[in-house]
């Protein structure tokens, strides 16, 4: 068996199956096999080690990259020995634990997961109950404030906070906390915060999860922020064997709490950690290669690691140069197009672009040119609005007391419940602690509302009674369809004009088909775990999924692919279109000012680039529509980091050659040089000492960054982005700067 396991792998990735290390980082580079690698390492413990299916916890980033994982294991080691082990997500397997220990970790049994609009809803409750002013402060910030401090593993307590503001997120985040404590709601961030918790207050807990889990393997580990690494040294304690795999390259996502320097942290914490390097690609020509190591090599902290295969050199890097974004857009198009008539499909192509306002331009050309298109990363499919009305409606229908569920769907379809009836409800709720369902049913009792208030809640509470004694005995698939029907939802939708409203009615057909295929394969099997007896319905495994899972879009149709770089990592295609090289735009002016920030956006066009499997077409224009207003910018710096023997460049206007020469007389390296006279790169070699990324000081506005240059002689003018005045274009000559 164990030859099988390591057949067609290269001796880095057998290295990395195979070792007895404790501590173990794999460093895989972009198209380097890692699942591959890491699937072979679970069934080599399991087979070869004699470890327990039981003893595996091993965890991917996206429930895609978790249920991909979770075939390739079964399809190596069988369904048998894949039953015992945890494999998901963090926030997957934290929620197992969580409903595993739910009463040592103070949370009801039936605890509800919450997305970012609940919690929202929620927050704004607390604005109206304090008097805040919604126009004037954001519930959304205050979330993100919530949300980015349990990242860092800080109740509000702990919080030291900078300013007013910072103070009154923190009481709000002391409130918001209280309410999901006492109804037994948990967000998505609280899953990780509350298990950590749970395992260092609790030394059951804490010792059943080290008997249990011996061998932790974490994929994407670039990708972890400072609460779910500090639940993986938990949970390892000083016995587990830790597999990491990771790349410090492709860590583009510090704006949401990702903490690149955590492979580093992880060496420092365990110094005996062996670091096996996987350097060869399987997927991109060793041209691609070439260029993506160069780019990425300009960064100064990283672990370092350099690409190559043995799949040949392919075709050169195309660089084209539009006049404008009009015809950027058009030649991108025009390329896609020729490819599909030479039998390619439109889905083999993608484009690639920094901002999503960019796509708009590319979205008319498609439209224009007939082509099919997708963008990738739209809305999923069980945050659309009405998915989660109807979801509402099904978890109030089997717990009123669910105060979220209740606020959906309580006026919606409208039955003239208005903010003041509402806000009645809600302090009758808060001033007896009680749910909000109990709350109407108290007023009504008590004769504490109008005639006309009590009429629309006493409509809504039958209606969600008889709806339960017409549905209560059929599978819950069932239940859903007759929701839809009966709540007015499917009428509201039906009035709704044009194609939108069609669309929301196919959803809701759409959901109803997939609870009841969730229903026909989980009917006999829910979540259990054997060793505690914990199990979970049908229903709530049902609706831990809704909450949990993130749908991919139909991609029946063959189409173009449209997406953000940041949107394409994990994913590939045979060609690939990075657009908008330009600086301001990629790299984005507000990374200007801080290396930190400049890195990762050098590791977000590496990710771009290692993308394309065998043909990169990189694109720019010298005049650009953007924000209602057209800008000239200069070519993106990283094309000056590419190596020139690599690109290929086409231009709308040929190859510029100087006067008295033909284009016979130039090598296609010295063309290319004379095209881009006005590049970055001949930027930086300025004379005078203004150069792109120099710090300088004026009088008045203080210190800045030189992020764009233009024009000649006493003309000459730079644009700097200054720490505390924004972005001003100056003119050399009469600035009176100080080059620092």
């Amino acid at each position: 068996m164990s030859k099988l396991l390591l057949t067609d792998l290269n001796p880095e990735q057998q290295n990395a199956v195979t070792t007895d290390s404790q501590y173990t980082i794999v460093l895989a580079g972009a198209g380097s096999g890692k699942t591959r690698v890491l699937v072979h390492r679970i069934a080599w413990l399991c087979l070869e080690k004699q470890y327990p299916p039981h003893s595996i916890f091993a965890v991917t980033f996206t429930n895609k990259a978790a249920a991909e994982m979770q075939e390739r294991i079964q399809a190596l080691v069988g369904e048998g020995y894949f039953n015992g082990m945890w494999v998901g997500t963090f926030h997957g397997l934290t929620h197992r634990l969580l409903r595993m220990f739910s009463e040592q970790a103070k949370l009801p049994a039936n605890f509800q997961l919450i997305d970012t609009e609940d919690q929202n809803r929620l927050v704004k409750r607390i604005f109206r109950e304090l008097k805040i002013d919604e126009k004037q402060w954001s519930s959304k910030e205050c979330v993100a404030f919530i949300s980015a401090h349990k990242e860092k593993g800080l109740r509000a307590d702990d919080i030291i906070v900078a300013d007013p503001k910072q103070m009154m997120w923190q009481n709000i985040y002391r409130d918001y906390q209280a309410i999901c404590d006492r109804v037994g709601y948990v967000d998505f961030s609280e899953l990780i915060l509350r298990a950590y918790e749970l395992l260092c207050a609790n030394k059951d807990v804490l010792n059943y999860c080290h008997q249990r889990f011996s061998n932790i393997l974490i994929d994407e580990f670039q990708d972890t922020n400072q609460i779910q690494y500090r639940l993986v040294q938990k949970l390892a304690g000083d016995t587990a064997n830790v597999m990491i795999v990771g790349d410090d390259d492709q860590s583009i996502y510090s704006w949401r709490g990702a903490n690149a320097d955590n492979l580093q942290l992880f060496i420092n914490d365990y110094p005996d950690t062996e670091i096996i390097r996987l350097e060869q690609n399987y997927r991109s020509t060793s041209t691609i290669l070439d260029a993506a190591n160069q780019l990425i090599a300009n960064n100064q902290n990283r672990l370092g690691k350099n690409l190559w295969t043995d799949s040949g050199v392919g075709e050169k890097i195309a660089l084209y140069v539009g006049f404008n974004d009009i015809d950027e857009a058009r030649f991108v198009i025009g390329q896609i197009k020729k490819r599909h008539d030479e039998g390619e499909p439109y889905a083999s192509c993608a484009i690639l672009y920094r901002n999503n306002v960019q796509s708009r331009i590319f979205e008319d050309t498609l439209l224009q040119a007939g082509l099919p298109y997708q963008i990738y990363g739209s809305i999923r499919f069980y945050e659309r609005q009405e998915v989660k009305l109807a979801l509402a409606y099904l978890r109030l229908l089997h717990d009123h007391n669910n105060d979220i569920a209740f606020e959906a769907t309580v006026n919606t379809p409208t039955r003239g419940i208005g903010n003041v009836t509402l806000d009645k409800v809600k302090l009758t709720a808060k001033q007896n602690a009680i749910s909000l369902w109990d709350a109407c049913l108290m007023l009504i009792q008590t004769n504490g509302l109008t005639e006309r208030q009590r009429s629309g809640i006493s409509r809504f509470l039958e209606l969600m009674e008889s709806i339960y004694d017409e549905v209560g005995q059929m599978p819950f698939y069932k239940q859903l369809d007759v929701i839809i029907k009966l709540s007015g939802v499917q009428q509201m939708y039906e009035q709704e004009p044009g194609i939108k409203g069609q669309s929301r009615l196919e959803n809701l057909e759409e959901l109803v088909s997939a609870a009841e295929q969730f229903y026909g394969n989980n009917e006999n099997t829910v979540i259990e775990d054997s060793q505690t007896g914990r199990t979970l319905t049908v229903l709530e495994s049902f609706l831990a999924y809704t909450s949990l899972e993130s749908r991919e879009v139909s991609k029946e149709q063959d189409s173009v692919q449209l997406m953000t770089l940041h949107s394409a990592k994990g994913l590939e295609f045979d060609n690939v279109f990075i657009v908008g090289l330009e600086e301001g735009l990629f790299p984005a002016q507000r990374s200007a000012q801080e290396n930190d920030r400049m890195e990762e956006e050098r590791r977000l066009a590496y990710v771009g680039i290692t993308r394309a499997r065998k043909h990169l077409t990189l694109t720019l224009c010298e005049l650009r529509r953007l924000y209602g207003r057209d800008e000239r910018n200069l070519p993106s710096r990283f094309l000056a980091e590419l190596p020139i023997e690599r690109l290929n460049e086409i231009s709308y206007r040929g190859f510029t050659t100087p006067q008295g020469l033909s284009a016979n007389d130039l090598s296609k390296q010295e063309q290319f040089i004379n095209q881009r006279k006005k590049s970055y790169l001949e930027k930086t070699r300025e004379s005078d000492g203004y150069t792109l990324g120099r710090k300088v000081k004026h009088h008045r506005f203080g210190e800045g960054t030189i992020i764009n240059l233009d024009g000649e002689g006493d003309h000459r003018r730079v644009q700097i982005a200054f720490v505390n005045e924004g972005i001003k274009w100056l003119v050399i000559k009469l600035a009176n700067l100080t080059l620092i």
